[in-house]
Protein backbone atom coordinates (compact mmCIF):
# COMPACT_ATOMS: atom_id res chain seq x y z
CA UNK A 1 0.00 0.00 0.00
CA UNK A 2 1.09 3.60 -0.53
CA UNK A 3 1.72 5.65 2.50
CA UNK A 4 1.24 9.21 2.75
CA UNK A 5 2.80 11.79 5.49
CA UNK A 6 0.88 14.99 6.19
CA UNK A 7 3.64 16.62 8.29
CA UNK A 8 1.18 19.65 8.60
CA UNK A 9 -1.48 17.71 10.58
CA UNK A 10 1.12 14.86 11.76
CA UNK A 11 -1.17 12.57 10.05
CA UNK A 12 -0.61 9.53 7.84
CA UNK A 13 -2.58 7.92 5.21
CA UNK A 14 -2.13 4.10 3.32
CA UNK A 15 -4.24 3.96 0.45
CA UNK A 16 -4.83 1.13 -2.21
CA UNK A 17 -6.65 1.02 -5.32
CA UNK A 18 -7.51 -3.00 -5.42
CA UNK A 19 -7.78 -4.69 -8.72
CA UNK A 20 -11.46 -4.74 -8.36
CA UNK A 21 -11.43 -1.22 -8.07
CA UNK A 22 -11.74 -0.97 -4.36
CA UNK A 23 -10.16 2.47 -2.97
CA UNK A 24 -9.26 1.71 0.53
CA UNK A 25 -7.50 3.95 2.91
CA UNK A 26 -6.01 3.06 6.45
CA UNK A 27 -5.42 5.64 8.72
CA UNK A 28 -3.25 4.41 11.71
CA UNK A 29 -4.16 5.63 15.28
CA UNK A 30 -1.00 3.75 17.42
CA UNK A 31 -2.56 3.36 21.04
CA UNK A 32 -5.61 3.47 20.51
CA UNK A 33 -8.10 0.69 21.99
CA UNK A 34 -10.99 1.66 19.47
CA UNK A 35 -11.08 0.68 15.80
CA UNK A 36 -13.69 2.32 13.36
CA UNK A 37 -14.05 0.56 9.80
CA UNK A 38 -16.16 2.41 7.17
CA UNK A 39 -17.30 0.69 4.28
CA UNK A 40 -19.40 3.01 1.65
CA UNK A 41 -21.20 2.95 -2.29
CA UNK A 42 -21.25 6.10 -4.19
CA UNK A 43 -24.58 5.41 -4.25
CA UNK A 44 -28.26 7.43 -2.63
CA UNK A 45 -31.27 8.29 -2.88
CA UNK A 46 -31.23 10.25 -5.33
CA UNK A 47 -29.99 7.92 -7.97
CA UNK A 48 -33.26 6.44 -8.79
CA UNK A 49 -32.73 6.18 -12.90
CA UNK A 50 -29.75 4.39 -13.80
CA UNK A 51 -27.98 2.40 -17.05
CA UNK A 52 -27.49 -1.69 -15.95
CA UNK A 53 -25.97 -3.56 -18.98
CA UNK A 54 -27.52 -0.72 -21.51
CA UNK A 55 -30.78 -0.73 -20.15
CA UNK A 56 -31.95 2.33 -18.48
CA UNK A 57 -34.07 1.27 -14.72
CA UNK A 58 -36.42 3.40 -13.35
CA UNK A 59 -36.87 2.96 -9.58
CA UNK A 60 -39.11 4.54 -7.04
CA UNK A 61 -38.51 6.92 -4.04
CA UNK A 62 -36.70 5.16 -1.31
CA UNK A 63 -35.16 2.09 -2.92
CA UNK A 64 -31.55 3.12 -1.83
CA UNK A 65 -32.75 2.98 1.80
CA UNK A 66 -34.89 0.10 1.76
CA UNK A 67 -31.45 -1.86 -0.05
CA UNK A 68 -29.92 -0.31 3.35
CA UNK A 69 -32.34 -1.77 5.76
CA UNK A 70 -32.20 -5.26 4.05
CA UNK A 71 -28.66 -5.86 3.34
CA UNK A 72 -28.76 -6.77 7.12
CA UNK A 73 -30.50 -9.94 6.37
CA UNK A 74 -28.22 -13.35 5.65
CA UNK A 75 -28.78 -16.82 5.12
CA UNK A 76 -28.01 -17.68 8.02
CA UNK A 77 -29.72 -14.61 10.26
CA UNK A 78 -28.67 -11.33 10.59
CA UNK A 79 -25.24 -9.26 10.64
CA UNK A 80 -26.44 -7.13 13.02
CA UNK A 81 -26.48 -9.46 15.61
CA UNK A 82 -23.26 -11.38 14.51
CA UNK A 83 -21.71 -7.99 14.80
CA UNK A 84 -23.23 -7.10 18.04
CA UNK A 85 -22.11 -10.25 19.33
CA UNK A 86 -18.54 -9.90 19.03
CA UNK A 87 -18.80 -6.84 21.00
CA UNK A 88 -18.61 -4.72 17.75
CA UNK A 89 -21.18 -1.63 17.36
CA UNK A 90 -23.00 -1.46 14.00
CA UNK A 91 -25.52 0.99 11.86
CA UNK A 92 -25.88 2.03 8.60
CA UNK A 93 -26.95 5.15 7.01
CA UNK A 94 -28.06 6.50 3.57
CA UNK A 95 -28.17 10.03 2.60
CA UNK A 96 -28.36 11.74 -1.19
CA UNK A 97 -25.47 10.69 -2.58
CA UNK A 98 -23.96 7.43 -0.55
CA UNK A 99 -25.23 4.86 1.83
CA UNK A 100 -22.63 3.70 4.38
CA UNK A 101 -22.36 0.77 6.70
CA UNK A 102 -19.90 0.67 9.47
CA UNK A 103 -18.71 -0.17 13.27
CA UNK A 104 -16.49 0.33 16.13
CA UNK A 105 -14.92 -2.52 18.22
CA UNK A 106 -12.06 -2.76 20.69
CA UNK A 107 -11.82 -6.50 20.30
CA UNK A 108 -12.81 -9.14 17.31
CA UNK A 109 -12.04 -6.24 14.43
CA UNK A 110 -10.74 -8.19 11.72
CA UNK A 111 -13.20 -11.03 12.34
CA UNK A 112 -16.09 -8.03 12.44
CA UNK A 113 -14.27 -6.57 9.05
CA UNK A 114 -15.03 -9.75 7.38
CA UNK A 115 -18.53 -9.51 8.44
CA UNK A 116 -19.28 -5.83 7.24
CA UNK A 117 -17.49 -6.97 3.47
CA UNK A 118 -19.28 -9.77 3.31
CA UNK A 119 -23.14 -9.13 3.97
CA UNK A 120 -22.29 -5.30 1.81
CA UNK A 121 -21.11 -7.48 -0.80
CA UNK A 122 -24.13 -10.64 -1.08
CA UNK A 123 -27.10 -9.87 -1.20
CA UNK A 124 -29.86 -12.49 0.72
CA UNK A 125 -34.01 -11.38 0.28
CA UNK A 126 -36.73 -12.75 -0.83
CA UNK A 127 -39.72 -11.86 -1.86
CA UNK A 128 -41.91 -12.36 1.00
CA UNK A 129 -38.60 -10.96 3.32
CA UNK A 130 -38.67 -7.46 0.98
CA UNK A 131 -42.69 -7.48 1.31
CA UNK A 132 -42.58 -7.54 5.23
CA UNK A 133 -39.80 -4.67 5.56
CA UNK A 134 -42.85 -2.63 4.22
CA UNK A 135 -44.69 -2.11 7.02
CA UNK A 136 -41.36 -1.52 9.07
CA UNK A 137 -40.12 1.12 6.92
CA UNK A 138 -43.71 2.40 6.28
CA UNK A 139 -44.13 3.16 10.06
CA UNK A 140 -40.79 4.70 9.98
CA UNK A 141 -41.68 6.92 7.19
CA UNK A 142 -45.04 7.98 8.77
CA UNK A 143 -42.83 8.99 12.21
CA UNK A 144 -41.07 11.11 10.19
CA UNK A 145 -44.15 13.15 8.20
CA UNK A 146 -44.80 13.67 11.57
CA UNK A 147 -41.77 15.12 12.79
CA UNK A 148 -42.39 19.35 11.92
CA UNK A 149 -38.54 19.27 11.50
CA UNK A 150 -38.58 16.84 9.02
CA UNK A 151 -41.20 18.23 7.31
CA UNK A 152 -40.15 21.92 7.11
CA UNK A 153 -36.80 20.49 5.16
CA UNK A 154 -38.23 18.44 2.91
CA UNK A 155 -40.59 21.45 2.03
CA UNK A 156 -37.47 23.63 1.40
CA UNK A 157 -36.52 21.23 -0.87
CA UNK A 158 -39.45 21.24 -2.82
CA UNK A 159 -39.12 24.98 -3.20
CA UNK A 160 -35.66 25.02 -4.54
CA UNK A 161 -36.30 22.34 -6.84
CA UNK A 162 -38.50 21.60 -9.90
CA UNK A 163 -37.21 18.24 -10.87
CA UNK A 164 -34.13 17.25 -9.41
CA UNK A 165 -34.21 14.20 -7.05
CA UNK A 166 -32.98 15.92 -4.18
CA UNK A 167 -36.43 17.31 -3.71
CA UNK A 168 -37.67 13.86 -2.71
CA UNK A 169 -36.85 12.50 0.72
CA UNK A 170 -34.47 9.82 1.06
CA UNK A 171 -37.18 7.17 2.72
CA UNK A 172 -39.06 8.26 -0.33
CA UNK A 173 -42.77 7.45 1.19
CA UNK A 174 -45.59 4.87 1.91
CA UNK A 175 -46.70 4.92 -1.62
CA UNK A 176 -43.41 4.65 -3.34
CA UNK A 177 -41.98 2.29 -1.32
CA UNK A 178 -45.15 -0.16 -2.03
CA UNK A 179 -43.43 -0.81 -5.66
CA UNK A 180 -40.05 -2.03 -4.48
CA UNK A 181 -39.62 -5.45 -5.15
CA UNK A 182 -36.97 -7.83 -4.58
CA UNK A 183 -35.70 -8.33 -8.17
CA UNK A 184 -35.41 -4.08 -8.08
CA UNK A 185 -33.33 -4.57 -5.10
CA UNK A 186 -31.09 -7.34 -6.63
CA UNK A 187 -30.54 -4.59 -9.52
CA UNK A 188 -29.84 -1.79 -7.63
CA UNK A 189 -26.93 -3.62 -5.49
CA UNK A 190 -25.66 -4.99 -8.84
CA UNK A 191 -25.55 -1.58 -10.68
CA UNK A 192 -23.72 0.25 -7.23
CA UNK A 193 -22.61 -2.08 -5.04
CA UNK A 194 -19.90 -3.10 -7.23
CA UNK A 195 -16.63 -2.64 -5.28
CA UNK A 196 -15.10 -0.29 -8.20
CA UNK A 197 -18.33 1.94 -6.83
CA UNK A 198 -17.71 1.54 -3.18
CA UNK A 199 -15.09 2.50 -0.52
CA UNK A 200 -13.59 1.27 2.57
CA UNK A 201 -11.79 3.25 4.87
CA UNK A 202 -10.33 1.94 8.35
CA UNK A 203 -8.97 4.00 11.14
CA UNK A 204 -7.05 2.59 14.23
CA UNK A 205 -4.18 0.59 15.76
CA UNK A 206 -4.41 -1.64 12.72
CA UNK A 207 -1.71 -3.27 10.31
CA UNK A 208 -2.63 -1.74 6.74
CA UNK A 209 -1.53 -5.22 4.32
CA UNK A 210 -3.76 -7.52 6.60
CA UNK A 211 -6.66 -5.16 6.14
CA UNK A 212 -5.36 -5.09 2.20
CA UNK A 213 -5.64 -8.93 2.88
CA UNK A 214 -8.98 -9.07 4.27
CA UNK A 215 -10.52 -6.75 1.63
CA UNK A 216 -8.83 -9.39 -1.39
CA UNK A 217 -9.97 -12.11 0.10
CA UNK A 218 -13.24 -10.99 1.21
CA UNK A 219 -15.02 -9.12 -1.43
CA UNK A 220 -15.56 -10.33 -5.60
CA UNK A 221 -13.10 -9.78 -8.42
CA UNK A 222 -13.47 -8.01 -11.01
CA UNK A 223 -14.34 -4.43 -12.07
CA UNK A 224 -17.39 -3.20 -13.88
CA UNK A 225 -17.72 0.27 -15.53
CA UNK A 226 -19.19 3.06 -14.44
CA UNK A 227 -23.30 3.09 -14.30
CA UNK A 228 -24.12 6.27 -15.71
CA UNK A 229 -27.09 8.06 -13.49
CA UNK A 230 -29.54 10.34 -14.82
CA UNK A 231 -30.89 13.63 -12.59
CA UNK A 232 -33.88 14.78 -15.00
CA UNK A 233 -33.60 17.82 -16.36
CA UNK A 234 -31.22 20.46 -16.00
CA UNK A 235 -32.01 22.75 -12.96
CA UNK A 236 -32.34 26.80 -13.58
CA UNK A 237 -30.79 29.06 -11.47
CA UNK A 238 -34.16 30.45 -9.51
CA UNK A 239 -35.76 28.86 -6.90
CA UNK A 240 -39.24 26.82 -7.51
CA UNK A 241 -41.41 28.66 -5.29
CA UNK A 242 -40.70 31.54 -2.97
CA UNK A 243 -42.54 29.73 -0.72
CA UNK A 244 -43.75 27.02 0.76
CA UNK A 245 -46.68 26.81 3.68
CA UNK A 246 -48.25 24.16 5.99
CA UNK A 247 -49.56 23.96 9.96
CA UNK A 248 -48.53 21.81 12.37
CA UNK A 249 -48.87 20.95 16.07
CA UNK A 250 -45.95 23.45 16.74
CA UNK A 251 -45.55 26.09 19.41
CA UNK A 252 -43.86 28.88 17.32
CA UNK A 253 -43.52 28.83 13.58
CA UNK A 254 -40.74 26.45 12.24
CA UNK A 255 -38.63 27.81 9.43
CA UNK A 256 -35.95 27.32 7.14
CA UNK A 257 -34.80 29.43 4.60
CA UNK A 258 -32.80 28.47 1.70
CA UNK A 259 -30.47 29.69 -1.47
CA UNK A 260 -29.88 27.98 -4.85
CA UNK A 261 -26.50 27.67 -5.72
CA UNK A 262 -25.01 26.06 -8.43
CA UNK A 263 -23.34 22.45 -8.54
CA UNK A 264 -19.83 22.08 -8.37
CA UNK A 265 -17.81 19.59 -10.34
CA UNK A 266 -15.70 17.09 -8.60
CA UNK A 267 -11.74 17.83 -7.53
CA UNK A 268 -10.23 19.99 -5.40
CA UNK A 269 -12.95 23.12 -6.26
CA UNK A 270 -15.59 20.87 -4.55
CA UNK A 271 -14.07 20.93 -1.08
CA UNK A 272 -12.93 24.68 -1.84
CA UNK A 273 -16.67 25.49 -2.79
CA UNK A 274 -17.43 23.90 0.34
CA UNK A 275 -15.39 25.72 2.87
CA UNK A 276 -16.21 29.14 1.03
CA UNK A 277 -20.10 28.41 1.41
CA UNK A 278 -20.00 27.35 5.33
CA UNK A 279 -17.54 30.23 5.53
CA UNK A 280 -19.91 32.77 3.61
CA UNK A 281 -22.61 31.20 6.27
CA UNK A 282 -20.89 31.79 9.04
CA UNK A 283 -20.10 35.33 7.99
CA UNK A 284 -24.26 36.50 7.09
CA UNK A 285 -25.78 34.39 9.83
CA UNK A 286 -23.29 32.69 12.31
CA UNK A 287 -23.56 33.29 16.02
CA UNK A 288 -20.30 35.43 15.66
CA UNK A 289 -22.20 37.63 13.34
CA UNK A 290 -23.66 41.19 13.26
CA UNK A 291 -26.86 39.89 12.04
CA UNK A 292 -27.19 36.96 14.51
CA UNK A 293 -26.85 39.13 17.45
CA UNK A 294 -28.92 41.86 16.04
CA UNK A 295 -32.00 39.45 15.49
CA UNK A 296 -31.41 37.66 19.13
CA UNK A 297 -31.55 40.76 20.63
CA UNK A 298 -34.53 41.36 19.29
CA UNK A 299 -36.10 38.28 19.76
CA UNK A 300 -36.69 37.47 16.34
CA UNK A 301 -34.38 34.40 16.83
CA UNK A 302 -33.38 32.05 19.41
CA UNK A 303 -30.30 29.67 20.07
CA UNK A 304 -31.95 27.13 17.86
CA UNK A 305 -31.16 29.20 14.81
CA UNK A 306 -28.67 28.03 12.79
CA UNK A 307 -27.47 26.72 9.11
CA UNK A 308 -24.69 26.07 6.83
CA UNK A 309 -24.02 25.06 2.34
CA UNK A 310 -25.33 21.88 1.39
CA UNK A 311 -23.04 20.17 -1.40
CA UNK A 312 -24.75 17.56 -3.53
CA UNK A 313 -23.79 15.66 -7.20
CA UNK A 314 -24.53 18.75 -9.71
CA UNK A 315 -26.72 20.94 -7.19
CA UNK A 316 -25.71 22.95 -4.22
CA UNK A 317 -27.47 25.04 -1.41
CA UNK A 318 -27.10 27.61 1.66
CA UNK A 319 -29.85 26.65 4.53
CA UNK A 320 -30.81 28.67 7.68
CA UNK A 321 -33.42 28.69 9.84
CA UNK A 322 -35.56 27.95 13.27
CA UNK A 323 -37.98 28.83 15.25
CA UNK A 324 -39.09 32.50 15.40
CA UNK A 325 -42.49 34.66 15.79
CA UNK A 326 -41.95 36.39 12.78
CA UNK A 327 -40.19 34.45 10.22
CA UNK A 328 -40.36 36.56 7.03
CA UNK A 329 -38.60 39.50 9.26
CA UNK A 330 -36.16 37.30 9.34
CA UNK A 331 -35.85 36.40 5.61
CA UNK A 332 -36.27 39.56 4.78
CA UNK A 333 -33.14 40.54 7.12
CA UNK A 334 -30.75 38.22 6.02
CA UNK A 335 -31.63 39.37 2.36
CA UNK A 336 -30.96 43.08 3.61
CA UNK A 337 -27.85 41.83 5.30
CA UNK A 338 -26.51 40.44 2.36
CA UNK A 339 -26.83 43.33 0.70
CA UNK A 340 -24.99 45.07 3.09
CA UNK A 341 -22.08 43.40 2.29
CA UNK A 342 -22.27 43.68 -1.10
CA UNK A 343 -22.01 47.05 -0.64
CA UNK A 344 -19.82 47.60 1.98
CA UNK A 345 -17.82 44.09 1.99
CA UNK A 346 -16.76 41.92 4.78
CA UNK A 347 -14.84 43.07 7.84
CA UNK A 348 -11.41 42.60 8.23
CA UNK A 349 -12.27 41.52 11.91
CA UNK A 350 -15.03 39.25 10.84
CA UNK A 351 -13.12 37.29 8.14
CA UNK A 352 -10.25 37.06 10.40
CA UNK A 353 -12.42 35.55 13.07
CA UNK A 354 -14.47 33.24 10.47
CA UNK A 355 -11.01 32.23 9.25
CA UNK A 356 -9.69 31.16 12.52
CA UNK A 357 -12.74 29.21 13.71
CA UNK A 358 -13.65 27.31 10.35
CA UNK A 359 -9.64 25.62 10.46
CA UNK A 360 -10.19 25.18 14.06
CA UNK A 361 -13.37 23.32 13.20
CA UNK A 362 -10.93 21.12 10.29
CA UNK A 363 -8.50 20.93 13.17
CA UNK A 364 -10.83 19.24 15.64
CA UNK A 365 -12.58 16.63 12.83
CA UNK A 366 -9.13 15.06 13.22
CA UNK A 367 -9.71 14.08 16.49
CA UNK A 368 -12.80 11.52 15.76
CA UNK A 369 -12.10 8.44 13.86
CA UNK A 370 -15.66 8.45 12.58
CA UNK A 371 -15.35 11.60 11.14
CA UNK A 372 -11.85 10.64 9.49
CA UNK A 373 -13.27 7.92 7.80
CA UNK A 374 -16.28 9.31 6.45
CA UNK A 375 -14.40 12.44 5.03
CA UNK A 376 -12.14 10.61 3.69
CA UNK A 377 -14.91 8.15 1.91
CA UNK A 378 -16.65 11.19 0.22
CA UNK A 379 -13.82 13.07 -0.43
CA UNK A 380 -12.50 9.87 -2.58
CA UNK A 381 -16.21 9.74 -4.32
CA UNK A 382 -15.80 13.67 -4.64
CA UNK A 383 -12.23 13.39 -6.54
CA UNK A 384 -10.00 14.96 -3.77
CA UNK A 385 -7.90 14.37 -1.13
CA UNK A 386 -9.11 14.86 1.95
CA UNK A 387 -6.38 15.66 3.89
CA UNK A 388 -5.45 18.20 1.58
CA UNK A 389 -7.41 20.65 3.80
CA UNK A 390 -4.70 22.81 4.61
CA UNK A 391 -3.90 23.90 0.93
CA UNK A 392 -6.93 23.92 -0.20
CA UNK A 393 -8.10 26.28 2.82
CA UNK A 394 -4.75 28.41 2.49
CA UNK A 395 -5.99 29.78 -1.46
CA UNK A 396 -9.25 31.25 0.01
CA UNK A 397 -9.17 34.87 0.35
CA UNK A 398 -11.87 36.85 1.18
CA UNK A 399 -13.06 38.01 -1.83
CA UNK A 400 -13.78 34.77 -2.78
CA UNK A 401 -16.85 34.59 0.29
CA UNK A 402 -18.11 38.21 -0.75
CA UNK A 403 -18.68 36.69 -4.36
CA UNK A 404 -20.34 34.11 -3.18
CA UNK A 405 -23.18 35.98 -0.90
CA UNK A 406 -23.11 38.56 -4.04
CA UNK A 407 -24.29 35.85 -5.91
CA UNK A 408 -26.29 33.58 -4.31
CA UNK A 409 -27.62 35.15 -1.54
CA UNK A 410 -30.29 36.80 -4.15
CA UNK A 411 -34.11 37.21 -3.92
CA UNK A 412 -34.94 35.04 -7.27
CA UNK A 413 -32.81 32.21 -5.72
CA UNK A 414 -34.67 32.20 -2.57
CA UNK A 415 -37.36 30.37 -0.53
CA UNK A 416 -38.44 30.26 2.88
CA UNK A 417 -40.39 27.17 4.06
CA UNK A 418 -42.96 27.52 7.25
CA UNK A 419 -44.90 25.73 9.02
CA UNK A 420 -47.11 27.60 11.60
CA UNK A 421 -48.92 26.45 14.54
CA UNK A 422 -52.11 25.08 13.91
CA UNK A 423 -54.11 27.40 15.84
CA UNK A 424 -52.87 30.50 14.11
CA UNK A 425 -50.80 31.54 11.00
CA UNK A 426 -48.81 33.97 10.68
CA UNK A 427 -50.24 37.17 8.57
Amino acid sequence: MKETHYPKLEERIFRQTCDNGLRLFVVPKRGFAKNYAFFATNYGSMDMRFCLNGEWKETPAGVAHYLEHKMFDTKDGNALQELSQLGAEPNAFTSDAITGYYFTATEHFEESLRILLSFVSVPYFTEESVSKEQGIIGQEIRMIEDDPNWQVYANLLKGLYRSHPARIPVAGSVESIAGITAEMLYDCHRAFYDPANMALCVVGDVDPEEILRIANEVLPAGAHPRIERDYGAEENETAAAPAVETAMEVSLPLFLCGYKCDGVPDGEENLRQELIGNMACDILFGESSPLYNRLYTEGLINGEFGGGYELLPGISFVVTGGESKSPRKVHLAIMEEAERLNREGVSDQLWQQIRRATYGGLLRGLNSFESIAVGVVESAFRGYDYFRFPEIFASIEKVDVEQFISENITPDRATISMIHPKQKSEA
